[in-house]
């Protein structure tokens, strides 16, 4: 047994870790020549600049300069806002300040985002779950109704990774309601920028209990800058602020966050937004017409996610796009996703090379079985 593994705590031996879409597939020489379509990015690159002249200095705790325009952005004020290194790290900030290690519970609603789970393990919380109403991709309100007063902190995302839809808002002020003050209700937004008129953030005043997580990773085509922001109550955010690291956005991150925020910025984000949300639309009008695809979930995001008729379709489908170097997601593992794939809405041509990827490999397959 290494030393790693006689000192580590024990249920870390044998963790499984979140396996993020750039973990699956190592970047290498071969970076550049896929066609990356597996991790809900936004397609191209931006042009930034960066001012060097105090990077020998620490940053501020919370950079003035991206706080404000996010504030500006949101009409939020300053003291319901913070800044994190992604909203990985609002979720790990929530689960270290609310839950007592080997004591307390989150609450999560598969199939969802794994990095809930992931997180509370790693701080020693257990995970009670409530699956989704598998017809709907909706709330269990009955069966979240059961674990009142057993959990610390609920985590409900919507739009759903990687379901795609949006939770009704009827579901989520009935979840804020019911848990009231035994426990943080956290609405995941990472994708709320493709629906923006349904965001929680309206409801901060009236449910001191409620967060809602935001990044920069999705709409804002800034995934590799890791910046996100936990919006809630002032008392939250202090109580989050005594928790994470000194200087969680360093000064050239909060630069071009803030660059993107602009009014410059918004007006390029509001084009990729429209941009992506017709791109997805014709997707899934493709998806729908080919005999292989089972049903198409609706998205509110820059994804599509489908179901296959089969496990072997599936595989066939996944592994003729990986062959060719296009790479999308095996959500088949998850609850109630058995033979489902998830396409992230890159540029029209990568698209456009997507569909006609699977056409060749189906008829090559189908010329092969006569």
């Amino acid at each position: 047994m290494t030393i790693a593994k006689k000192l580590a705590r024990e249920e870390l031996v044998d963790m499984v870790p979140y396996q993020s879409a750039r973990r699956l597939y190592a970047g290498g020489s071969e970076f550049s020549s896929k066609i990356w379509l597996n991790a809900n990015e936004a397609s191209g690159s931006g042009t930034y600049q960066v001012n060097s002249d105090c990077i020998n200095r620490y940053p501020d705790f919370q950079p003035d300069n991206l706080i404000n325009a996010y504030s500006e952005y949101t009409g939020l004020n300053n003291s319901n806002i913070l800044a994190t290194r992604g909203a990985d790290e609002g979720i790990e900030l929530l689960i270290r300040t609310f839950c007592k290690a080997y004591q307390d519970s989150i609450l999560i609603c598969p199939p969802t985002y794994g990095m809930y789970a992931i997180s509370a393990e790693n701080h020693g919380a257990n995970i009670i779950k409530v699956p989704l109403i598998a017809e709907t991709s909706q709330l269990d309100l009955t069966a979240l109704k059961a674990q009142v007063g057993k959990v610390k902190v609920v985590f409900l995302c919507s739009p759903g990774n990687p379901t795609g839809n949006l939770l009704t808002e009827d579901s989520i002020k009935s979840a804020l309601d019911m848990f009231g003050d035994s426990a943080i209700v956290v609405v995941d937004e990472a994708y709320i920028e493709f629906s923006p008129e349904n965001t929680a953030i309206k409801w901060l005043e009236q449910y001191p209990q409620l967060v809602v997580l935001r990044t920069l990773s999705k709409a804002f085509a800034l995934a590799g800058l890791r910046c996100g922001f936990t919006l809630a109550n002032a008392d939250i955010i202090e109580m989050l602020s005594k928790v994470i690291a000194p200087y969680p956005i360093s000064a050239p991150v909060a630069e071009i966050a803030s660059s993107v925020l602009s009014a410059q910025g918004l007006e390029q984000v509001s084009i990729r937004v429209k941009e992506t949300n017709l791109l997805r639309e014709q997707l899934s009008t493709w998806l729908q017409a080919q005999s292989w695809c089972q049903k198409v979930y609706p998205s509110d995001a820059n994804f599509v996610l489908f179901k296959t008729t089969n496990p072997e379709t599936k595989a066939f489908i996944f592994n003729c796009l990986e062959q060719q170097g296009i790479l999308i997601r095996d959500q088949s593992k998850q609850l109630q996703l058995a033979d489902c794939l998830r396409i992230s809405i890159g540029s029209e041509r990568e698209l456009s090379i997507l569909k006609q990827t699977i056409a060749n490999a189906i008829n090559n397959k189908l010329k092969e079985e006569k």
